[in-house]
Parts: structure tokens; C-alpha cells; sequence
């Protein structure tokens, strides 16, 4: 892997070889800084382009090569390392064009690597590479890309060849390549061509109406999105696109001055999926002096949502009162099967004024952890009961702690990695009362100097 100029080896090859540190086994743990270092190697290399672009080509192609021969010596369960091997084609791809190298060859290398891919660091390469090709790289991609597409055309499968040599696959594969080439190029009528030829989605109107959208055709790219929803609708089991088109549809009514239209699509869409996904979607069509007649509206209609997402849209949109009404009317045993995510915030927005509630969400929160034997989560849990614990005081509902004191305690008694803690948060001594490991190694530390000093 030397690489010699005038005599002496590449300061850079070396740097290159240094942090790949072949034969070391990379942990997942590891995996971090390994790709940090890795990256402050190539942005050395990328540093070089504008002065010596052959020097970096020759470099990058070093560069890939040590990362296929270290692929077996990493866990990259992450897939930190993967990415940034996409790292190193770009940069490969910008010194080639930067050297006034021939784009075709470029474009066939590429799909060299493309197809001889043991890691997999080449899977979804043309998406990359076409964030970075020049005209006429997209251009000369376009053109290899469509020679192994229409070859498709008349192979034949042969006994033997695997699932990626078929002919089938072989023709799926170049058309979604070719589909991300046509994308990055804005090529309206490639796309919709090869579209087409090779059966229309509602992904395929979607592009082309996002493409129009861009020329300032509204109204074609309307006539796409029309067309993309009734595809969704046909297919059995719905589109990836459906939402993309219905928001897209409602943004292309907008512009053609079909405001009302694009409101009631949104509404449409609220009253069918109540979250505060869709309220924030439908509060952009609403003019301003409605707003509020609008946001009444929609709390109405929200109240058959589930309650997850009902939550979450109360605390968006700071219905601190309604909320605490919502936790009011459910069940205990309701609110156990609630994420954290949606219980968590809503229990400290409500601590202050509604100790009441927020008792309830952080019991509730413990009470799931522990009901679903989550050992390495007990400590969240113990906070959780320590914190409804003390709203269930500052309510004075004693009574109602009491409760749940004898519900975990009848329950949860052969749990010992919980109870011993959960009996501490009884007796008053909860895990925020103990010094935190910060705090430890502060005393700790502390002690030692004092020691030394004396």
C-alpha cells in the first residue's frame, strides 16, 4: 500500500496507513473514534484536490482500497465506517473532475466498484455520486447506466447465477439508477419516459411533480400528484408516497391560488390522523385572524385520537389545561401502556400546577418499566416512583402513594435488583438524594489532594 514520490514514501499514504492500523480489531464501541480518525485523514486529502488533484485520485483509490481490506477487521454494526467510505467516492469523484479526467472512464470505474461489492459500501453509491457528478459525469452515467438497462432487455437467466445476476433483477436495479440520475439532472421527460416503460408509481409522480414544481409548472406537477393518488390508491398495501403526494398536492393548490382547496385537504387529513404532525400541516393554511376559531376546532376533533398522540398534540400546542383534564379521564392502566416519550414531557409541564396529574404520569411511568421486567431501566423507574411520590405530597394525596406502595410491593416483591431501591424512595432516600458519580469522583478526588498536600 506505498505509494512513492521522488523516492520517499507519501506522508499522506502513511497518515492513511497509520490510522486504518491494520490488524487491530475495531469494537463497536471503538467504532467512533476509529471513523473520527479516519476523517480528519481525509479531509487532509480533500485539502489537496485543488493543488494536486492527481496526487489525491491516487490517494483516494489508496484510501478505498484500505478500507475493503480493513472491512473484516470492524464491527460496524453503526454503519459509521460505511459512510464514510461514501466519504472517500465523493472525494475520489471530485479530484477525477478536478483533474479534467475523462468522465466516461470515471462513470465505468464507478460501476466496477458498483458491481464488485462484498462489504456492501457501494449499495446506494448512484444516489451519492449524483450529489457530486458535474454535467458531464451525470451525463456519461446516464448513458452507461441505460446500455446495461436496455441489455436487460433481451438476457436471459442462466442456471446457476444468483438472485442479483437475473435478468429481472438486473432491469429493476439500472431503472432505479437511472431514476436518481434523471432526479439530479431535473430531466422531466427521461423520467417520466422511463417511468412509463417501466410501470408507473406513485413514487414516480411524486418526482416528476416535485420536478415541475420546481420549473414553476403548478399545474402540470398538480396533474402528476392527482395521478400518483390514484395509484396509491390501487395498490394493495398503500404507498410510502400517499402522505409526500397529499402534502405536495396541498402546497401546488396553494400556489395556483387554491387556497380553500388546499385548507380542506388539510383538514381532511387532520380529522382522519388527529397528531401534532397534521395540526401543525393544517395550521399553514389557515389565515391568520382564523387561527384561533380553527385551532378550537381542531381540540374538538382531536378527542378520537389515541392517546399517545393525543398528548403529544396537547402539550404542542400548550393545552396545559386540556391536557390535565385527558389525564383525568384515563385509567391508570391507560396511561401504563403510554411511551415515555408522550408521559415524560407531559408530566413536567404539569408538576407545578397539577400535581394531582403528574403523579399519576410518573407512577405510571414506573409502573410500565417494572410491569415489563426491564432490569437495566429499574433506575429510571425508581426516579419515576421517587418523582409521583412527591407530587402525590405537594398534592396531598398520601393516601393515593400509599396505594401504589402496596400494589408494587404485592407485585414486584421477587424483583430484588428494584426493590431494595423502591424501599429506600418509600422510606424517603431516592436516587436524587445520593450523590451523583460526578459528585463521588469530585470528593474522592478532593480527598486525594488533601492527602498529598499533607
Amino acid at each position: 500500500m506505498r505509494h512513492k514520490a521522488r523516492g520517499r514514501p507519501d506522508a499522506l499514504e502513511s497518515a492513511i496507513e497509520t490510522a486504518l492500523d491494520p490488524g487491530r480489531f475495531v469494537s463497536y464501541k471503538a467504532n467512533f473514534d476509529f471513523v473520527r480518525d479516519l476523517e480528519q485523514v481525509e479531509q487532509q486529502l480533500r485539502r489537496l484536490i485543488p493543488a494536486e488533484p492527481g496526487r489525491a485520485i491516487a490517494l483516494y483509490e489508496t484510501f478505498l482500497a484500505g478500507c475493503h481490506e480493513k472491512a473484516e477487521e470492524i464491527d460496524d454494526s453503526s454503519g459509521s465506517f460505511g459512510q464514510f467510505v461514501d466519504d472517500l467516492y465523493r472525494g475520489w469523484i471530485a479530484a477525477r473532475q478536478a483533474a479534467g479526467a475523462d468522465a466516461d472512464q470515471t462513470v465505468a470505474r464507478l460501476i466496477e466498484w458498483m458491481d464488485d461489492d462484498p462489504y456492501g459500501f457501494a449499495s446506494g453509491l448512484d444516489k451519492e455520486v449524483a450529489k457530486v457528478l458535474d454535467r458531464p459525469g451525470l451525463a456519461a452515467f446516464v448513458r452507461q447506466a441505460r446500455t446495461h438497462f436496455d441489455a436487460t432487455a433481451t438476457a436471459k437467466p442462466a442456471p446457476g447465477d444468483s438472485f442479483r445476476r437475473n435478468p429481472d433483477y438486473q432491469r429493476r436495479r439500472w431503472g432505479a439508477v437511472l431514476r436518481t440520475l434523471h432526479l439530479a439532472r431535473k430531466d422531466v421527460e427521461a423520467y417520466a419516459g422511463l417511468a412509463e416503460e417501466t410501470g408507473l408509481t406513485a413514487e414516480d409522480c411524486h418526482a416528476l411533480a416535485t420536478m415541475l414544481a420546481a420549473r414553476r409548472k403548478p399545474r402540470e406537477g398538480l396533474d402528476w400528484v392527482e395521478r400518483g393518488i390514484e395509484i396509491a390508491k390501487d395498490a394493495r398495501h398503500g404507498s410510502v408516497a400517499s402522505h409526500d403526494l397529499a402534502r405536495l398536492k396541498r402546497d401546488l393548490l396553494t400556489k395556483l391560488g387554491r387556497g380553500d382547496e388546499a385548507l380542506d385537504a388539510a383538514w381532511a387529513e387532520y380529522c382522519k390522523h388527529p397528531s401534532k404532525y397534521s395540526y401543525d400541516d393544517l395550521m399553514k393554511y389557515v389565515a391568520k385572524a382564523d387561527r384561533a376559531a380553527w385551532h378550537d376546532k381542531a381540540m374538538e376533533a382531536a378527542q378520537g385520537a389515541d392517546l399517545h398522540s393525543r398528548m403529544e398534540l396537547l402539550l404542542e400546542t400548550r393545552e396545559t389545561e386540556r391536557l390535565a383534564e385527558l389525564v383525568r379521564q384515563t385509567t391508570d392502566g391507560a396511561l401504563e401502556q403510554v411511551s415515555h416519550y408522550a408521559t415524560e414531557p407531559a408530566a413536567k409541564k404539569l408538576e407545578r400546577a397539577h400535581p394531582d396529574v403528574a403523579a399519576r404520569l410518573w407512577r405510571a411511568q414506573g409502573m410500565r418499566i417494572v410491569n415489563a421486567g426491564k432490569s437495566k431501566y429499574y433506575d429510571a423507574a425508581l426516579s419515576n416512583f421517587e418523582r409521583a411520590k412527591r407530587c402525590y405530597e405537594k398534592a396531598g394525596l398520601a393516601a393515593e402513594w400509599e396505594v401504589t406502595v402496596s400494589r408494587v410491593r404485592a407485585e414486584h416483591r421477587r424483583k430484588t435488583g428494584f426493590v431494595a431501591g423502591f424501599e429506600d424512595v418509600v422510606a424517603g432516600s431516592g436516587p436524587s438524594d445520593k450523590p451523583s458519580f460526578l459528585e463521588r469522583a469530585k470528593t474522592r478526588w478532593g480527598g486525594r489532594q488533601r492527602g498529598d498536600s499533607g
